[in-house]
C-alpha cells in the first residue's frame, strides 16, 4: 500500500511538473506574439552596466529610441536611431540594416561603419530594446541548448529568468551569438532576466549577466506602432555638414613609444578613498605605470603578475600604478581591488591622461620609467608569460634588487 501510495504521489508531481512546463512555455509564446505585433516604437531607455560586486552602476545612461522591424535584414532584424536623452533631436548612433552611423558631435563627424573592416559571423551591436527581448524569447523557445527557464509571478510583473549553461558566452546581437572561447572569461554561463508587465504582457526591462559584467535596460513612455513608416533615411537624423569617415580609417594615431627616452607627463589623480596622488610624490628608484581598464580582460588576466611585482620589489626600488582609464569612479575602484586583490595602487584616470601618455585609448599599455621619470619601456597589450618576461627583464635592467 505505502509503494503504491509513493508511486501515485510520484505521478502527480510529474503530472504537476510538465503542467507547469507547458504554462511557462504557453505565455513565452503569448510575449512573443505580442513583441512581433510590434512593427515600430518610440521610447526612452535606461542602461546600466555593472563589474560583478558593485552595488553602484558604472554607467548610467539614458537614451531615446526610434526603433523599427526590418525582417529584411536576416542579421539585427531591426533599423533604429538612438538620439540624447534629454536632447532628443541630437542623433547619436543608428543602424539601417546595411550600414551603422557613429556621431562625433564635438568634432563634428560622422563614422560610417558597413562591416567590412573586420568581418566577423554576427553585428557587434546593441540592438533596440523590444527587437533585444523578442530575440531572448524566441531563443528560449526554439533553442536546443543547455537552457533552464522559470517563470515567476512578481506583482503586477511576470519575471523570467533563463540561464544558459553552454561552454561559450552567449549574446543576442540580433539572432544568438555563440561567441568565440575567451581566455578571460572563466565561467561562460550567460544569463538574461526579463520583467513583463500584466497589463499587457510586453516586457519593460531586461538584465544580462555574465562573469565578467552586468547590464541592464528599461524602457520608458513607449509609444508602439505610431512612428512613421516612410522610407528610413538613416543619414537624414545627422547634421549634413559633418565629415563622413569610414570605420577604421584612424588619422593622427597616437603611439605610446614616441614617449620613449622622453619625460614621462606628470599627473596627479585620486585613489578609491579620494586621496591626491602625483607622479612626483613616488620617490622609487624606477617606476612601473600600467594603463588599464576595469572590464578589460587582459587588464585583469595581469593583475597576478603586478602582484608579484609588488611582492619582489621594495616600494623604495620599484613603484607600481595601475591608472583606470575609463573613467570608472571610487566605488568601482575599490570593488575591483577587493575583488581581485590588487596589492599595489590603483588610481582613477581622464581623458588627458590616455592622450598625454598617446595610447589612443588603448589598454592596457605599461611603461616603464626610470629614477629620473624617463621613459625606458613601452609594452602595449599583455600576454601572459611573453608579457610578464618582457617587463621583468626590463626591470633588471635597470639594476634593481628584489627582495
Amino acid at each position: 500500500m505505502k509503494t503504491r501510495l509513493i508511486f501515485i504521489f510520484c505521478f502527480l508531481l510529474s503530472v504537476m511538473i510538465v503542467s507547469a512546463q507547458n504554462g511557462q512555455e504557453d505565455y513565452l509564446r503569448k510575449v512573443l506574439g505580442n513583441l512581433e505585433k510590434i512593427e515600430s516604437a518610440t521610447y526612452f531607455v535606461i542602461e546600466q552596466t555593472w563589474e560583478p560586486g558593485d552595488t553602484t552602476a558604472l554607467v548610467n545612461r539614458r537614451t531615446f529610441c526610434i526603433e523599427y522591424d526590418h525582417p529584411g535584414d536576416t542579421t539585427i532584424g531591426a533599423r533604429f536611431v538612438n538620439f540624447d536623452g534629454i536632447d532628443t533631436t541630437k542623433a547619436v548612433f543608428g543602424y539601417d540594416g546595411t550600414i551603422r552611423a557613429i556621431a562625433y558631435h564635438d568634432i563634428k563627424k560622422l563614422e560610417i561603419d558597413d562591416f567590412t573592416t573586420k568581418p566577423l559571423p554576427f553585428r557587434p551591436l546593441s540592438s533596440p530594446f523590444f527587437n533585444y527581448t523578442r530575440n531572448i524569447i524566441k531563443y528560449a523557445l526554439e533553442t536546443p541548448d543547455n537552457i533552464t527557464v522559470e517563470v515567476e509571478d512578481d506583482a503586477a510583473n511576470w519575471h523570467i529568468r533563463i540561464v544558459i549553461n553552454e561552454n561559450e558566452q552567449v549574446e543576442f546581437f540580433g539572432k544568438a551569438c555563440h561567441l568565440p572561447a575567451n581566455p578571460y572569461c572563466w565561467d561562460p554561463t550567460s544569463i538574461y532576466e526579463l520583467w513583463v508587465s500584466k497589463a499587457n504582457d510586453l516586457p519593460y526591462k531586461v538584465r544580462r549577466e555574465m562573469s565578467t559584467n552586468i547590464s541592464m535596460k528599461e524602457c520608458l513612455d513607449a509609444q508602439l506602432n505610431s512612428a512613421s513608416k516612410e522610407k528610413f533615411d538613416l543619414l537624414s537624423f545627422f547634421p549634413k555638414d559633418y565629415k563622413i569617415v569610414k570605420y577604421g580609417e584612424r588619422k593622427n594615431v597616437q603611439h605610446a613609444s614616441k614617449l620613449l627616452s622622453k619625460k614621462a607627463p606628470d599627473w596627479t589623480l585620486k585613489d578609491a578613498a579620494g586621496k591626491t596622488v602625483s607622479l612626483s610624490d613616488i620617490k622609487s628608484k624606477a617606476l612601473l605605470i600600467q594603463l588599464t581598464g576595469i572590464g578589460c580582460g587582459p587588464c585583469r588576466a595581469s593583475i597576478p603578475f603586478l602582484n608579484k611585482l609588488r611582492t619582489e620589489f621594495s616600494i623604495d626600488d620599484l613603484g607600481l600604478v595601475a591608472i583606470e582609464t575609463w573613467k570608472r569612479e571610487g566605488h568601482a575602484l575599490q570593488n575591483y581591488i577587493n575583488r581581485y586583490g590588487i596589492k599595489y595602487m590603483l588610481l582613477g584616470g581622464t581623458d588627458e591622461i590616455s592622450k598625454e601618455y598617446q595610447t589612443g585609448g588603448s589598454v592596457p599599455v605599461f611603461f616603464l620609467l626610470d629614477e629620473k621619470r624617463i621613459v625606458r619601456n613601452v609594452f602595449n597589450g599583455y600576454g601572459e608569460k611573453v608579457t610578464d618576461k618582457e617587463i621583468l627583464n626590463a626591470i633588471n635592467l635597470l639594476n634593481l634588487s628584489s627582495e
